[in-house]
C-alpha cells in the first residue's frame, strides 16, 4: 500500500493515515477482506512511530472501517460490516457544517460549495 505522508502538515499524521486508508477504498484501491500493513510495517515505512499508525488503525476500527484478526492483523471490514448509524452521520453532517461555515467565512459562494461538492462525489 503506497501513502503519501506530509510532515510539514498540520493535519496530525494519524489523520493523513485514517485519510488516505479512506480515500483507497472509496476509489476501489483497498477491498473488502484485504490486509493492511501490521503496525510496525506502516511505521517501518512511512518513518513514523508506531504508536501514530496504532491511533489510525484504532480511529478506523472504531468507525468499523477495519476489523483486527489475531493472524491476519488489520484487514478492510466488508461492506455489510459497514453500517450507516446515526453516529457515523452525525460525524459527516458535523464535519461538513465546518467546511462549508469555513468556505462562507471566506466568501465562497452557495454555488461554489455546491459544485466543489458534486466534483468530490463525481470523483469517487
Amino acid at each position: 500500500m503506497f501513502m503519501e505522508i506530509e510532515f510539514e502538515s498540520e493535519e496530525p499524521i494519524y489523520l493523513q493515515i485514517y485519510n488516505q486508508i479512506i480515500k483507497g477504498i472509496s476509489r476501489g484501491e483497498l477491498e473488502d477482506g484485504e490486509e493492511l500493513p501490521s503496525v510496525r510495517q506502516l511505521s517501518s515505512d512511512i518513518g513514523v512511530d508506531k504508536n501514530t499508525v496504532n491511533k489510525a488503525y484504532g480511529l478506523l476500527k472504531q468507525m468499523g472501517i477495519i476489523t483486527t484478526h489475531r493472524r491476519k492483523g488489520a484487514v478492510i471490514a466488508g461492506k455489510e460490516r459497514r453500517i450507516l448509524t446515526d453516529y457515523i452521520k452525525k460525524k459527516i453532517k458535523n464535519e461538513m457544517d465546518v467546511l462549508i461555515a469555513t468556505g462562507l467565512c471566506f466568501q465562497v459562494s452557495k454555488e461554489e460549495v455546491m459544485s466543489m461538492v458534486k466534483s468530490l462525489i463525481d470523483k469517487y
